[in-house]
């Protein structure tokens, strides 16, 4: 079945980037996908569970247990293409994410890029926001949220360090406003240029925030000012 060994293609993050397609695995995630707009290239449907997608082929659900990452194999995989997601940067605030390599973070600060109207530029070294884990984490919020290369994430730029900075809470932020944010270990380096360095003031004893909490952190200050 030609749906069969697409899919099993894409599981490789080269193979992603060459065909320009990725996967989802599970209604909510290919409902999400659907609802925006989106038109499947391909898509398999557990023929003893079937559920309502276009152009689907109901296989047998030993096929989709096979094919599937997820603990306990889902209704439906599909295939999209990457060109069908939201692009820009045309919101009044976003988060540039240097490379943030951890696949949850990135679907996780899309998902809280969604909750506050925001977009996501991505530099070389991020995970794909369209593999397996970053598209779980991100709970559809791929399919709604903007996203655009790293160096065309516009406006004033405040890098988020966790040490140093001018607390974020004194820093004026609106319109414009793109919050950078470095990799989980290594945190933002010293020669991604930004407008100023803010830092979140933290009383416990944790040596630093996980970059998706800042992230959204950041976020609901901007809300508040905004």
């Amino acid at each position: 079945m030609a749906g069969v060994r697409l899919v099993r293609r894409l599981v490789s993050r080269h193979q992603r980037e060459r065909t320009g397609l990725f996967v989802c695995e599970g209604e909510d995630l290919v409902e999400a996908a659907l609802a925006a707009g989106l038109v499947p290239e391909a898509a398999l449907v557990d023929a003893q569970r079937p559920v309502d997608v276009p152009g689907a082929e109901l296989v047998d659900p030993a096929v989709i247990a096979e094919l599937s990452s997820l603990p306990h194999p889902p209704r439906v995989i599909a295939v999209f293409r990457r060109d069908d997601l939201p692009r820009g940067a045309e919101r009044p605030i976003g988060l540039a994410l240097w490379q943030v390599g951890d696949p949850g973070n990135v679907g996780t600060l899309l998902r809280a890029a969604d909750a506050f109207g925001a977009f996501v530029a991505l530099s070389p070294g991020c995970a794909d926001p369209t593999g397996s884990k970053a598209l779980r984490a991100s709970v559809g919020s791929v399919f709604r949220v903007p996203t655009c290369p790293f160096d065309q994430a516009p406006g004033r730029r405040i890098g988020l360090v966790a040490h140093g900075g001018e607390p974020l809470d004194r820093i004026e932020l609106g319109p414009g406003t793109t919050f950078v944010l470095g990799a989980e270990r290594e945190g933002l380096p010293a020669e991604v240029p930004c407008d100023a360095r803010a830092t979140i003031p933290t009383a416990g004893p944790a040596e630093s925030l996980n970059v998706a909490a800042a992230g959204a952190i950041a976020l609901y200050e901007w809300s508040r000012g905004g």
